[in-house]
């Protein structure tokens, strides 16, 4: 394991990014904006980033013997894991809504999105722009936390649109109980996918060049 996340993970990170790890469960939950589960995930880690400036965690970790790349690498790396096991329990909670409760009539009344493969790729988005807006606003400065704020913004803006999605005449089949449509829904899936990968990149390589002309 890089040693710069096994720090993150031992001695930055707080331990409500791992309890927000629970919103997964809210996938489950009929009649409710099932993407707000990602939200609170991220969330979650937006707790590490209080600690550590609280802690001064930025200043000490630019202390040890590493580049400052790689403190903006140690970031990324635990955030990224939390939103992967975040991931990982959506889609566990999402094939049991596909598979097992497919004929609860309660999902099929439900009028709000369902839990599917276009639900796992929007989430994904969710991830992909916490990564760009949040984290990478964040280490323009290496304190400020008004970035969080332009990122609620733009994450509700997104789940309402993902919720509005399947009103709009023609669009029905992003909202596909089980596994109809699954050629489409596999295709968003991966949509999202590329986005949270974009997203993420591109936002990593922006926060180590800021990050290098901090003067801490």
């Amino acid at each position: 394991m890089n040693a710069m996340l096994r720090k993150e993970m031992c001695l930055s990170a707080s331990v409500l990014s791992y309890i927000f790890l629970a919103a997964a469960v809210m996938t489950l939950i009929p009649g409710y904006p099932v993407l707000c589960g990602a939200f609170f995930i991220t969330l979650g880690i937006f707790q590490s980033f209080q600690s550590v400036r609280e802690a001064n965690d930025i200043v000490y970790s630019a202390l040890l013997p590493v580049a400052k790349s790689d403190v903006v690498k140690g970031k990324f790396m635990f955030s990224v894991m939390i939103e992967l096991l975040g991931f990982l329990l959506m889609t566990v909670f999402t094939l049991i809504r596909m598979t097992v409760l497919f004929g609860s009539e309660v999902y099929h009344k439900n009028a709000l999105m369902n839990a599917n493969p276009f639900f796992l790729g929007m989430a994904l988005v969710i991830f992909g722009l916490f990564n760009m807006v949040f984290i990478g606003g964040f280490f323009k400065t290496a304190y400020k936390f008004s970035p969080f704020v332009t990122y609620i913004i733009v994450a509700f803006l997104t789940i309402g649109v993902a919720e509005a999605l399947h009103h709009i005449p023609g669009c029905a089949d992003v909202n596909a109980f089980g596994f109809d449509h699954i050629g489409l829904q596999a295709a968003l899936l991966c949509g999202g996918a590329v986005m949270f990968t974009m997203l993420t990149f591109l936002s990593y390589k922006k926060s180590c060049r800021t990050f290098e002309k901090i003067d801490l």
